[in-house]
């Protein structure tokens, strides 16, 4: 039976610092380098056969960290933009307590946690092409990818193992566990959690929960 982990990186630097993130490249904490080490720690039973993440580096690094920890550093990896954080536009960079000042509250919550909503578009300095996503957007570049390039190997038997970001792993969850576009505006994956799901050989789920 194919096992998979999903794992939210460990906190980085802007975690720390309240700030939005998004696509900006920023490294762990060292509370979330530690939290790479005890979900390593965590793993130690579980043997993998590939591993996929996004091309920032705090996924990268927590990745790199499990797989020191487990002694399984020679698996394949493979890196992608789909399974990027979502891009939170021309709030990147951004302390969230003052944006909340800012905007409000309110209109802040609605492009956090809404379904459909990006935030502001506009180019900064860390948003220089104005781009930004809701969690609809994010989706609907992760879960192509997910039903294209892991799900057939699950059905190949494989175990697998992937570090992501929250909102790119919420969309993933959303599918695996048929959520509503209402239920998924609750879900929150913490940091350096794993997340195991237990698959059958149609690929079906039989198990899933936090280790």
């Amino acid at each position: 039976m194919p096992n998979v982990i999903l794992i939210r990186h460990g906190e980085s630097q802007w975690n720390l610092e309240n700030r939005f993130t998004g696509w900006v490249d920023v490294p762990l904490s060292p509370k979330g380098e530690q939290e790479a080490r005890t979900a390593g720690e965590k793993l130690s039973s579980y043997k993998f056969d590939c591993a996929f993440t996004s091309k920032l580096q705090r996924a990268n690094i927590t990745l790199n960290i499990i797989l020191k920890a487990i002694g399984q550093t020679n698996i394949p990896i493979e890196y992608d933009t789909a399974l990027n954080e979502r891009h939170y536009g021309a709030l990147q960079g951004l302390n969230k307590e003052e944006t909340a000042q800012k905007y409000g509250k309110e209109q802040v919550h609605i492009w956090r946690r809404s379904y459909d909503v990006p935030p502001p578009k506009d180019k900064t300095e860390l948003n220089p092409d104005g781009t930004s996503e809701s969690l609809k957007d994010t989706a609907a570049r992760t879960l192509p990818y997910w039903d294209a390039k892991i799900f057939p190997q699950i059905l190949a038997g494989k175990n697998i193992i992937v570090a992501a970001h929250g909102n790119s792993l919420r969309s993933i969850v959303m599918q695996l566990d048929k959520l509503t576009k209402e239920q998924v505006l609750e879900l929150n994956i913490p940091t350096g959690a794993p997340l195991l799901y237990v698959f059958d050989g149609k690929g079906a789920i039989l198990e899933h929960k936090y280790i």
